[in-house]
C-alpha cells in the first residue's frame, strides 16, 4: 500500500435485513475504501488497487473479534460529533 497512513474507522452496529452488521472505512486521504462486517467483504473503492481490496479484506477477516468489539463500544453520539475514529 502507499506510504501514506492509512485511517480506518469502525461504524456502531446496524439491523440491516435482520442481521447486525457494521461498516469498516479506510482512507489515506487520497483513496477510500468501504466494506462490512461480518461479511468481510469491500463494497465501494476509490483507488485501492485489486490486490489492495483483497489485503483489506483478508485484514478483516483475520481481525474480525476485534472489529466487533470496536463496533460495539461506538458511542454513536460520539461517532457522529466525529470523536469516534479509530487508527
Amino acid at each position: 500500500m502507499a506510504a501514506e497512513e492509512l485511517k480506518m474507522s469502525v461504524s456502531p452496529i446496524c439491523q440491516k435485513e435482520g442481521k447486525r452488521i457494521a461498516y469498516v472505512s479506510f482512507t489515506d486521504g487520497k483513496r477510500t475504501a468501504e466494506g462490512k462486517i461480518p461479511d468481510c467483504i469491500i463494497y465501494s473503492n476509490s483507488g485501492f488497487t485489486e490486490d489492495e481490496v483483497l489485503q483489506l479484506q483478508l485484514y478483516m477477516k483475520q481481525e474480525l473479534a476485534t472489529l466487533k468489539r470496536m463496533a460495539a463500544s461506538v458511542n454513536v453520539l460520539d461517532a457522529f460529533m466525529g470523536k469516534g475514529d479509530q487508527k
